[in-house]
């Protein structure tokens, strides 16, 4: 993988590797301009949300100047409120995205993999508090005996981003299988020094989360991706969601292609350039499978209504474990928390569980509404969009005053 490939910088480079990064916690915290305390009943409709509203004139003005391409959907009490697709999944064969196109969701898919881990746990294969070294071998013990799963689901390990190792950088073009990709990602991140004593701090960690994609198939004897079909995306009814691989990727028309914006405003295809070889072969347990939006509003309904963990372990998968630094600018009448997985932030006294993604030609958000019942999707084939724009225009109508 050199530095120019599709005269792509060396920095675009690293986001072309479709894994996560910090960003794609975007979703925890949108901008609001409501008042604390305000909030629509239950069960109105406000009308920005309906067909033809603020939100839907909002997502239509931004795709016909081209500043968005991919999908939306809003949802309440599991039945679809608005739907719409803009722009293109492939632009080289025309094929128009749709409802039912198929994104790679970055980061947005983290809370899979955490998911899978207190499946495990509620049937008493793993203890949150149990060490890393417990679950997988290979890792120094100043790693191994000091981790632990509830260190790596909340991203307090210490743990660092693999988008930051050169050894990564280098190889994660040339891995073939979904097996070596799990190989070899433990092993260098094995390599990597904790950056902070596990529990003194709180730092987003892709790295912390393909290592419990690993434990998960360790624990489970199957394979991570096989664990996620059978435990999620099949009770969850996600037909279309799945983690595909690379050729798929270049293969399958279902699939979005990611549009990825150069210095000089130019959109190429993140993919073909170089032929993927700048994309992992396979999604991890840090992210990158690929769902639609209507397999991540039923994600929603499944997980709320009881279908993928028994309601104590629903409630610890959403609930706030402790307040999140705040990073930027307050957010009014907001404070944000994590969850297992998800960020889980209070806005004007409403529940959330939140998460969001960002790549090459990629950026996500998924939220749900947990004490109004409702559930918004936003999932895109562009990169360099205002994403936070398009949450605050979902969000504020149900929030705010």
């Amino acid at each position: 993988m050199t530095s120019n490939q599709g005269g792509i910088s060396r920095r675009s480079v690293l986001h072309l590797l479709g894994a996560a990064v910090p960003a794609g916690a975007l979703g925890a915290f949108a901008a609001t301009s409501a008042q604390a305390g305000g909030g629509r009943p239950a069960g109105r409709i406000p009308d920005d949300l309906r067909p033809g509203g603020a939100y839907d004139r909002f997502v239509a003005r931004l795709a016909a100047e081209d500043k968005f391409s991919g999908t939306v959907l809003l949802s309440h009490r599991g039945r679809t409120v608005l739907s719409r697709a803009y722009g293109m999944a492939d632009k080289e064969v025309a094929v128009p995205n749709t409802p039912d196109t198929i994104f790679a969701l970055a980061s947005a898919s983290k809370p899979f993999t955490a998911l899978a881990v207190l499946k495990l746990a509620q049937q008493g294969k793993i203890d949150f508090y149990g060490t890393l070294g417990t679950y997988l071998p290979g890792f120094p013990p100043a790693i191994a005996d000091t981790v632990t799963i509830h260190h790596l689901l909340t991203h307090t390990s210490g743990m660092g981003d693999l988008l930051n190792n050169a050894e990564f950088l280098e190889q994660v073009g040339t891995w073939t299988s979904a097996d070596q990709v799990t190989a070899e990602l433990v092993r260098i991140i094995g390599t990597q020094p904790l950056e902070f004593a596990p529990g003194s701090d709180n730092r987003y960690s892709n790295s912390g989360y393909d290592v419990l994609g690993a434990i998960v198939a360790a624990v489970s004897g199957q394979s991570f991706y096989d664990y996620v079909r059978q435990h999620v995306f099949t009770p969850a009814g996600m037909t279309r969601s799945d983690f595909y691989t690379r050729p798929q990727w270049l293969s399958d028309p279902r699939l979005a292609h990611p549009y990825t914006r150069k210095p000089s405003g130019e959109r190429i295809d993140a993919l073909r350039a170089g032929e993927g070889a700048a994309r992992m072969f396979i999604g991890t347990g840090g992210g990158n499978a690929f769902s639609t939006t209507a397999d991540l509003a039923r994600f929603a309904q499944a997980l709320t209504g009881g279908a993928l963990l028994d309601p104590a372990y629903t409630e610890l998968f959403m609930s706030a474990k402790f307040p999140m630094r705040p990073r930027g600018a307050a957010t009014p009448g907001g404070r944000s928390f994590m969850a297992y997985g998800a960020t889980a932030p209070i806005v004007d006294n409403h529940l959330l569980l939140t998460h969001g993604g960002g790549a090459a030609g990629e950026s996500t958000n998924w939220t749900i509404y947990r004490d109004l019942d409702w559930c918004g999707v936003i999932l895109a084939n562009y990169d360099a969009i205002d994403l936070t724009a398009i949450i605050d225009k979902e969000r504020t109508p149900l929030c705010g005053p």
